[in-house]
């Protein structure tokens, strides 16, 4: 089986850069792959991505470097277990807020006797490796959500799941649930109390032995986390990157003509 690039950079020591697509095409998904990423992550969640189309963008990174990741919508077994059917090397589930919903979802991804996974990798064993059955549950990637205060309750047992490979911050629902609607959302967080929440997720992963993982909107936050010790950064989405490109040309021109 295809070794999984980020298990690998990480048994080195080395950091994550990780892509966020939400356009549906395998188009937008390959040019992203060309931009030099560890890793780029299907948003199944919020992203405007059907199954069908999840699986053509799976196809056009598989061409590339890049370790393809989703986030499912929901800690939902059908639909972790067919994503990773469709070829994806690691889940990033949303919302997961107590420690049984962190087993589950490690159960979904694995494969017996680590879990309880339905056998059948109609395209995994063809774009992976045909031995894939036999080493999947070392390859593939099991990443929970913290997004709530119902998970800050919870965090160290949720860290401490057997099987989960990494906490992956969602900050927009983390400040909503944790300042109760009070502070408007958004990623790059700077009150006190959201880098609090932040430093404090990223220790109990560390604390755990596995890997912190944190979502920002620009790159002078996504080198701030990877100055906190974050193991994997996600910078912005395809979109973002978009908008504000071509949002950035037409401001120059029109300033000039």
């Amino acid at each position: 089986m295809k070794k999984n690039g980020i298990k690998q950079l990480w048994g080195q020591n080395k950091t994550i850069l990780n892509g966020w697509l939400s356009i549906p095409n395998a188009f937008s998904a390959e040019v992203m792959a060309a931009q030099n990423y560890d890793s780029l992550t299907i948003d199944m969640q919020h992203g405007l991505i059907e199954y069908s189309d999840m699986v053509g963008m799976l196809q056009a990174l598989s061409s590339t470097p890049v370790t393809p990741l989703a986030r499912v919508p929901w800690l939902d077994p059908a639909a972790i277990m067919k994503t990773l059917d469709a070829g994806a090397m690691g889940i990033i589930c949303p919302m997961v807020n107590t420690p049984e919903q962190a087993a589950q979802l490690v159960d979904y991804l694995r494969y017996p006797p680590q879990g309880a996974r339905s056998l059948g990798p109609i395209r995994a064993r063809y774009s992976l490796g045909m031995d894939y059955v036999k080493h999947a549950n070392d390859q593939i990637l099991c990443i929970a959500m913290i997004e709530t205060a119902e998970a800050m309750e919870n965090l160290e047992a949720i860290a401490a799941t057997p099987g989960l490979d990494a906490l992956y911050i969602g900050p927009s629902d983390l400040t909503n649930s944790l300042s109760n609607g009070a502070l408007p959302v958004g990623m790059d967080r700077e009150e006190p109390e959201m880098v609090a929440a932040i430093e404090r997720i990223k220790s109990a992963a560390h604390g755990a032995g596995i890997k912190a993982c944190l979502h920002t909107a620009s790159t002078d936050y996504a080198v701030r986390g990877f100055e906190w010790g974050f193991d994997l950064i996600t910078m912005a989405s395809d979109t973002i990157h978009m908008a504000q490109a071509a949002g950035a040309a037409v401001k120059d021109v029109r300033s000039r003509v």
